[in-house]
């Protein structure tokens, strides 16, 4: 067998107990360059690269020798990849795709309201970013949903990487926040109310924010790689045509100010479409919902969806599940299992809600 087949990487591996501080050693003391990290809301693995060694950095305990990683599509190497092979020194090889595919694991449904207010927990993710988990058992690892919050204006410290993800929307919730994405022109702002499409490995960089600018993140799977493309300028020099496909979606910027209002599925609602339907060729609908003037709020509903998300933009109303009625308030984000019956009740005439489906369109039950 070859010592070098084609289209293959040899890595190595390092266990620590806390990745924050491994990264500032290798990337700031030793001068490597961050390539890869995640998940993005509490980091676990990342990669460097720097001086001829590319080294996979992974935070808590791993085995008393040294580990390597051969990365490789060549299809010779499949005999080892699920055992792996060790040296005669006692180095351990294991075999793993050169560009793994996503994998989404079985959603585990349930039905979940986050507050805003109490108990709400903020942590330091990505680029020193604040990240509030609205969904803590992320539908058994099939999405991740955050309230992300860029605490200092200015700068962001981010660098030009995309997503090895199957569905991710970025909605501006406060603030402005300006962007760049491979083919789509010239930085841009967003700001309350717009959204983007993120398609897999779209590649893009957050170049500065107002202080307090927050987002709403969601995403699938709930852990994907973030990779960095060091030698990718953005914006680049092309510009690439609307309907360019990467991964099969396509690029959509949603202007919150623009879009027409239309008739929601049920009673009660007026919806403003963001346009990812057709982007993404039906997996995923994203709308803002308001009252219809004089509506007291909307028929009893249930529906079998893989992602059912509201998400309280201004305003309150009212919920009730299986009896119970509860109030929510700005900030406030209810996920609902496939087949829950939910009701809407009282919304106030300021209300704005965002609502994220996958897929996009679906049969829905009423009591109307």
């Amino acid at each position: 067998m070859e010592a070098d087949p084609p289209r293959s990487r040899l890595q190595m591996t390092s266990h620590c107990d806390d990745l924050t501080a491994e990264l500032r050693f290798w990337c700031e003391t030793m001068g490597l360059q961050l390539l890869e990290i995640h998940p993005a809301d509490d980091p676990r693995t990342a990669v460097v690269e720097g001086h001829g060694l590319r080294l996979r950095l992974r935070q808590g305990p791993g085995p008393a020798g040294p580990e390597l990683e051969l990365l490789s599509d060549d299809t010779r190497w499949d005999a080892w990849r699920e055992a792996g092979l060790t040296s005669p020194g006692g180095t351990r090889v294991r075999i793993l795709p050169l560009q793994p595919a996503v994998e989404v694991p079985q959603a585990a449904q349930s039905t979940v309201l986050t507050r805003a207010q109490g108990l709400a927990h903020w942590q330091i993710g990505r680029a020193g970013m604040r990240y509030r988990d609205l969904l803590p058992q992320r539908h058994g690892g099939a999405f991740i949903a955050s309230h992300i919050r860029i605490v200092d204006g200015g700068p962001v410290p981010d660098y030009v990487h995309h997503h090895a993800i199957r569905f991710q929307l970025i909605f501006c919730r406060k603030g402005w926040v300006r962007v760049v994405y491979e083919g789509q022109g010239e930085p841009f702002v967003m700001e309350p109310g717009d959204c983007v499409l993120q398609p897999p490995h779209i590649r893009h960089r957050v170049l500065e924010s107002s202080a307090g600018a927050e987002v709403v993140e969601i995403a699938s799977p709930a852990s994907h790689l973030t990779q960095t493309d060091p030698g990718m300028s953005l914006p680049g020099a092309a510009r690439l045509p609307a309907d360019h496909r990467f991964g099969g979606q396509r690029f959509v910027r949603h202007r919150g100010d623009e879009g027409a209002w239309q008739a929601w599925r049920v009673p009660g609602f007026a919806a403003q479409d963001a346009g990812i339907a057709e982007a993404t060729g039906g997996l995923a609908g994203v709308r803002v919902l308001r009252p219809v003037q004089g509506a007291s709020g909307s028929p009893r509903q249930w529906h079998d969806t893989e992602l059912c998300m509201y998400y309280v933009l201004q305003g309150s109303l009212d919920v009730r599940l299986d009896g119970d009625r509860s109030r929510l308030v700005e900030d406030d984000c209810l996920t609902l299992a496939a087949g829950q019956a939910y009701e809407f009740v009282q919304p106030s005439s300021d209300l704005r809600l965002l609502e994220v489906t996958l897929p996009a369109v679906f049969e829905v039950r009423t009591d109307a």
